[in-house]
Protein backbone atom coordinates (compact mmCIF):
# COMPACT_ATOMS: atom_id res chain seq x y z
CA UNK A 1 0.00 0.00 0.00
CA UNK A 2 1.32 3.43 -0.93
CA UNK A 3 0.52 6.51 1.14
CA UNK A 4 1.09 10.15 0.21
CA UNK A 5 1.75 12.71 2.92
CA UNK A 6 1.48 16.48 3.01
CA UNK A 7 4.17 17.88 5.32
CA UNK A 8 4.66 21.35 6.76
CA UNK A 9 7.86 22.37 8.48
CA UNK A 10 10.03 25.22 9.64
CA UNK A 11 13.54 24.65 8.33
CA UNK A 12 15.47 26.48 11.02
CA UNK A 13 17.53 24.07 13.12
CA UNK A 14 17.53 21.31 10.49
CA UNK A 15 20.15 20.40 7.91
CA UNK A 16 17.57 20.34 5.14
CA UNK A 17 15.18 17.59 4.11
CA UNK A 18 17.52 14.76 3.16
CA UNK A 19 18.44 12.20 5.79
CA UNK A 20 22.01 12.53 7.05
CA UNK A 21 23.78 10.46 9.66
CA UNK A 22 24.18 12.20 13.03
CA UNK A 23 22.54 15.41 11.79
CA UNK A 24 18.96 16.63 12.41
CA UNK A 25 16.96 16.58 9.17
CA UNK A 26 13.27 16.68 8.31
CA UNK A 27 13.37 13.27 6.65
CA UNK A 28 15.00 11.65 9.68
CA UNK A 29 12.40 13.08 12.05
CA UNK A 30 9.38 12.10 9.94
CA UNK A 31 10.66 8.60 9.12
CA UNK A 32 11.33 7.88 12.78
CA UNK A 33 7.86 9.07 13.79
CA UNK A 34 6.12 7.12 11.01
CA UNK A 35 8.07 3.98 11.87
CA UNK A 36 6.58 4.03 15.37
CA UNK A 37 3.06 4.14 13.93
CA UNK A 38 3.77 1.51 11.26
CA UNK A 39 5.77 -0.81 13.55
CA UNK A 40 8.38 -1.20 10.82
CA UNK A 41 11.06 1.03 9.25
CA UNK A 42 9.70 3.67 6.86
CA UNK A 43 11.59 5.24 3.98
CA UNK A 44 10.23 8.45 2.46
CA UNK A 45 10.51 9.81 -1.06
CA UNK A 46 9.78 13.53 -1.36
CA UNK A 47 8.73 15.89 -4.15
CA UNK A 48 11.77 18.11 -3.73
CA UNK A 49 14.66 18.16 -1.28
CA UNK A 50 14.84 21.49 0.52
CA UNK A 51 18.09 22.98 1.84
CA UNK A 52 19.07 23.78 5.41
CA UNK A 53 16.83 26.50 6.81
CA UNK A 54 14.24 26.35 4.02
CA UNK A 55 10.59 26.03 5.04
CA UNK A 56 7.66 24.13 3.55
CA UNK A 57 3.91 24.55 3.67
CA UNK A 58 3.23 21.80 1.17
CA UNK A 59 6.04 19.28 0.88
CA UNK A 60 4.71 15.97 -0.45
CA UNK A 61 6.25 12.58 0.21
CA UNK A 62 5.21 8.96 -0.16
CA UNK A 63 6.03 5.67 1.53
CA UNK A 64 5.02 2.02 1.23
CA UNK A 65 3.64 -0.05 4.08
CA UNK A 66 1.80 -3.31 4.70
CA UNK A 67 0.17 -1.94 7.86
CA UNK A 68 -3.47 -0.84 7.88
CA UNK A 69 -3.91 2.33 9.90
CA UNK A 70 -6.70 4.90 9.84
CA UNK A 71 -6.19 8.52 8.80
CA UNK A 72 -5.96 9.77 12.38
CA UNK A 73 -3.14 7.36 13.16
CA UNK A 74 -1.03 8.43 10.20
CA UNK A 75 -1.65 12.15 10.82
CA UNK A 76 -2.34 12.74 14.52
CA UNK A 77 -0.38 9.74 15.72
CA UNK A 78 2.69 10.67 13.71
CA UNK A 79 2.43 14.31 14.78
CA UNK A 80 2.52 13.26 18.41
CA UNK A 81 6.09 12.02 17.84
CA UNK A 82 7.25 15.03 15.85
CA UNK A 83 8.77 18.30 17.10
CA UNK A 84 6.54 21.38 17.06
CA UNK A 85 8.24 22.68 13.92
CA UNK A 86 7.15 19.69 11.78
CA UNK A 87 3.57 18.58 11.12
CA UNK A 88 1.82 16.06 8.89
CA UNK A 89 -1.06 17.91 7.19
CA UNK A 90 -2.67 14.99 5.37
CA UNK A 91 -2.24 11.29 4.62
CA UNK A 92 -3.92 9.66 1.64
CA UNK A 93 -3.80 6.20 0.11
CA UNK A 94 -2.69 6.57 -3.51
CA UNK A 95 -2.27 4.20 -6.48
CA UNK A 96 1.00 2.30 -6.79
CA UNK A 97 1.96 4.40 -9.81
CA UNK A 98 2.07 7.58 -7.70
CA UNK A 99 5.56 8.93 -7.10
CA UNK A 100 6.07 12.07 -5.02
CA UNK A 101 8.93 13.23 -7.23
CA UNK A 102 8.26 11.86 -10.71
CA UNK A 103 4.47 12.33 -10.73
CA UNK A 104 4.75 16.04 -9.90
CA UNK A 105 3.76 18.48 -12.64
CA UNK A 106 4.99 21.67 -10.99
CA UNK A 107 6.66 22.90 -7.82
CA UNK A 108 5.68 26.26 -6.32
CA UNK A 109 7.97 28.32 -4.13
CA UNK A 110 7.35 31.62 -2.39
CA UNK A 111 10.05 33.91 -1.11
CA UNK A 112 9.06 36.48 1.52
CA UNK A 113 10.95 39.73 2.11
CA UNK A 114 10.14 42.16 4.90
CA UNK A 115 10.93 45.51 3.25
CA UNK A 116 11.06 48.07 6.04
CA UNK A 117 13.56 50.45 7.58
CA UNK A 118 13.60 48.50 10.88
CA UNK A 119 14.06 44.78 11.32
CA UNK A 120 11.12 42.50 12.20
CA UNK A 121 10.80 40.80 15.56
CA UNK A 122 7.92 38.30 15.47
CA UNK A 123 8.77 37.06 11.97
CA UNK A 124 12.53 37.59 12.29
CA UNK A 125 13.31 33.94 11.54
CA UNK A 126 10.55 33.44 8.96
CA UNK A 127 11.34 36.17 6.41
CA UNK A 128 14.31 37.97 4.90
CA UNK A 129 14.74 41.60 5.97
CA UNK A 130 15.72 44.28 3.45
CA UNK A 131 15.88 47.86 4.74
CA UNK A 132 16.56 49.37 1.30
CA UNK A 133 13.38 50.18 -0.61
CA UNK A 134 12.76 47.57 -3.31
CA UNK A 135 11.15 48.52 -6.62
CA UNK A 136 8.77 45.65 -7.37
CA UNK A 137 8.03 46.99 -10.86
CA UNK A 138 11.62 46.65 -12.04
CA UNK A 139 11.94 43.32 -10.23
CA UNK A 140 8.94 42.01 -12.15
CA UNK A 141 10.37 43.30 -15.44
CA UNK A 142 13.60 41.44 -14.73
CA UNK A 143 11.80 38.28 -13.63
CA UNK A 144 9.90 38.12 -16.92
CA UNK A 145 13.15 37.35 -18.77
CA UNK A 146 13.35 34.03 -16.93
CA UNK A 147 9.95 32.66 -17.95
CA UNK A 148 10.04 29.63 -20.23
CA UNK A 149 12.30 26.63 -20.72
CA UNK A 150 15.86 27.88 -20.43
CA UNK A 151 19.38 27.02 -19.34
CA UNK A 152 19.67 28.16 -15.70
CA UNK A 153 23.38 27.47 -15.25
CA UNK A 154 23.86 31.03 -13.94
CA UNK A 155 21.46 30.28 -11.08
CA UNK A 156 22.59 26.83 -9.96
CA UNK A 157 25.04 26.15 -7.14
CA UNK A 158 28.40 24.49 -7.66
CA UNK A 159 27.08 21.54 -5.60
CA UNK A 160 24.11 20.96 -7.93
CA UNK A 161 23.92 17.30 -8.99
CA UNK A 162 21.33 17.67 -11.75
CA UNK A 163 22.28 16.17 -15.11
CA UNK A 164 20.91 19.18 -16.96
CA UNK A 165 20.56 22.91 -16.21
CA UNK A 166 17.39 23.11 -18.31
CA UNK A 167 14.27 24.06 -16.37
CA UNK A 168 10.89 25.48 -17.34
CA UNK A 169 9.72 28.45 -15.25
CA UNK A 170 6.00 28.81 -15.82
CA UNK A 171 5.47 32.00 -13.85
CA UNK A 172 7.17 34.51 -11.56
CA UNK A 173 5.09 37.14 -9.78
CA UNK A 174 6.60 39.87 -7.59
CA UNK A 175 3.93 41.24 -5.27
CA UNK A 176 3.97 43.86 -2.53
CA UNK A 177 1.60 43.44 0.40
CA UNK A 178 2.23 46.47 2.61
CA UNK A 179 5.73 45.94 4.04
CA UNK A 180 6.03 42.44 2.62
CA UNK A 181 7.24 41.46 -0.83
CA UNK A 182 6.33 37.97 -1.98
CA UNK A 183 8.06 36.41 -4.97
CA UNK A 184 5.86 33.61 -6.28
CA UNK A 185 7.57 31.19 -8.67
CA UNK A 186 6.37 28.03 -10.41
CA UNK A 187 8.51 25.63 -12.45
CA UNK A 188 8.52 22.01 -13.50
CA UNK A 189 11.52 21.54 -11.19
CA UNK A 190 14.35 23.54 -9.64
CA UNK A 191 18.12 23.33 -9.51
CA UNK A 192 20.07 23.49 -6.25
CA UNK A 193 19.81 27.05 -4.85
CA UNK A 194 18.03 28.16 -8.03
CA UNK A 195 15.23 30.12 -6.33
CA UNK A 196 17.53 31.78 -3.82
CA UNK A 197 19.99 32.77 -6.54
CA UNK A 198 17.19 34.23 -8.65
CA UNK A 199 15.86 36.17 -5.67
CA UNK A 200 19.32 37.51 -4.86
CA UNK A 201 19.59 38.78 -8.42
CA UNK A 202 16.11 40.31 -8.35
CA UNK A 203 17.05 42.15 -5.16
CA UNK A 204 20.03 43.67 -6.99
CA UNK A 205 17.59 45.00 -9.59
CA UNK A 206 15.09 46.10 -6.95
CA UNK A 207 17.58 48.34 -5.14
CA UNK A 208 18.82 49.83 -8.41
CA UNK A 209 22.25 48.24 -8.76
CA UNK A 210 21.24 46.81 -12.13
CA UNK A 211 18.61 47.48 -14.79
CA UNK A 212 16.00 44.77 -15.47
CA UNK A 213 17.64 43.58 -18.72
CA UNK A 214 20.79 42.73 -16.74
CA UNK A 215 19.02 39.54 -15.67
CA UNK A 216 18.83 38.46 -19.31
CA UNK A 217 22.58 39.03 -19.63
CA UNK A 218 23.14 36.88 -16.54
CA UNK A 219 20.92 34.13 -17.90
CA UNK A 220 22.69 34.05 -21.27
CA UNK A 221 26.15 34.13 -19.67
CA UNK A 222 25.62 30.64 -18.16
CA UNK A 223 28.02 31.64 -15.40
CA UNK A 224 27.03 31.59 -11.70
CA UNK A 225 29.60 34.31 -10.97
CA UNK A 226 27.57 36.79 -13.02
CA UNK A 227 24.42 36.51 -10.88
CA UNK A 228 23.60 38.11 -7.55
CA UNK A 229 24.23 36.77 -4.07
CA UNK A 230 22.35 33.75 -2.79
CA UNK A 231 19.36 35.01 -0.79
CA UNK A 232 18.95 33.76 2.79
CA UNK A 233 17.13 30.47 3.37
CA UNK A 234 14.82 31.93 6.03
CA UNK A 235 12.49 33.62 3.53
CA UNK A 236 11.99 30.60 1.26
CA UNK A 237 8.92 28.33 1.35
CA UNK A 238 8.02 25.30 -0.74
CA UNK A 239 4.39 26.34 -0.90
CA UNK A 240 2.90 23.36 -2.75
CA UNK A 241 3.36 20.72 -5.41
CA UNK A 242 0.93 20.13 -8.25
CA UNK A 243 -0.02 16.60 -9.35
CA UNK A 244 -2.43 15.17 -11.93
CA UNK A 245 -6.05 15.59 -10.84
CA UNK A 246 -6.57 11.81 -10.74
CA UNK A 247 -4.60 11.57 -7.47
CA UNK A 248 -6.93 14.05 -5.72
CA UNK A 249 -4.32 15.33 -3.29
CA UNK A 250 -5.23 18.25 -0.99
CA UNK A 251 -3.57 21.59 -1.68
CA UNK A 252 -1.65 23.71 0.81
CA UNK A 253 -2.39 27.29 1.91
CA UNK A 254 -0.44 30.18 0.46
CA UNK A 255 2.08 31.99 2.63
CA UNK A 256 -0.18 35.06 2.22
CA UNK A 257 -2.53 33.45 4.73
CA UNK A 258 0.30 32.95 7.22
CA UNK A 259 1.30 36.60 7.08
Amino acid sequence: MRIALGIEYKGQGFHGWQAQENLPTIQNEVEQALSKIADHPITLTCAGRTDAGVNALGQVAHFDTHQIRNHKAWVLGTNSYLPQTIAIRFAKIVPEDFHARFSALSRFYQYVIYNHSTRPAIFSQSVTWMYEVLNTKTMQEAANYLIGEKDFTSFRSSQCESNTPMRNIKKINVLRIKEYIVIDIEANAFLHHMVRNIVGSLISVGIGIHEPDWLLEVLLAKDRRKAGKTAAASGLYLSHVQYPIKYELPTSPSIFLVL
